[in-house]
């Protein structure tokens, strides 16, 4: 359990715990705002990250699974318009593709197959997020699980 001491269950320096499996041209490496390391008990784990020019290779995140819930936000950085996205880009989850091009979060259930994600336009720096639930520490969330194609497509 998170402490009552809400001092202690505020993180003001992310972690750079997250390594990529490739180099990504276009991405900034993602910061862990939230897990087990942070914050004990949490029981959560939460990075993000920026992407500031169309991202090389693309698509980066491939097809891959979970054994929690996820969900995945994208954010405009647009001030006069918050709901632009600044791109346009694919995202295939359980076999739908969601044309994503505005801020928005996608709530992708436990054991649901989802990616890749496909950039197709580029034209404004937005954020990432992912928010794995139930899943505390890096080993379990397993960000790096993206880059592994899943056998039985």
């Amino acid at each position: 359990m998170a402490s009552k001491n809400m001092r202690d269950n505020f993180v003001s320096k992310p972690a750079y715990e997250v390594v990529p499996a490739i180099d990504v041209i276009g991405r900034l490496r993602a910061m862990t705002l939230m897990s087990n390391s942070l914050v004990p008990g949490s029981n959560m784990y939460i990075e993000a990250g920026w992407i500031f020019k169309m991202p090389d290779p693309n698509p980066n995140i491939f097809e891959h699974v979970h054994d929690y819930d996820e969900i995945v936000i994208h954010l405009g950085t647009d001030p006069e318009d918050q709901e632009d996205l600044g791109a346009e880009i694919e995202f295939v989850v359980d076999g739908e593709t969601l044309t994503i091009n505005k801020t928005s979060a996608v709530y992708v259930p436990k054991g649901v197959k989802h990616g890749p994600l496909t950039w197709k336009k580029f034209w404004r720096p937005h954020l990432e997020c992912t928010i794995m639930i139930g899943a505390g520490s890096l080993a379990q969330a397993d960000p790096g699980g993206h880059q592994k194609v899943i056998a039985d497509k």
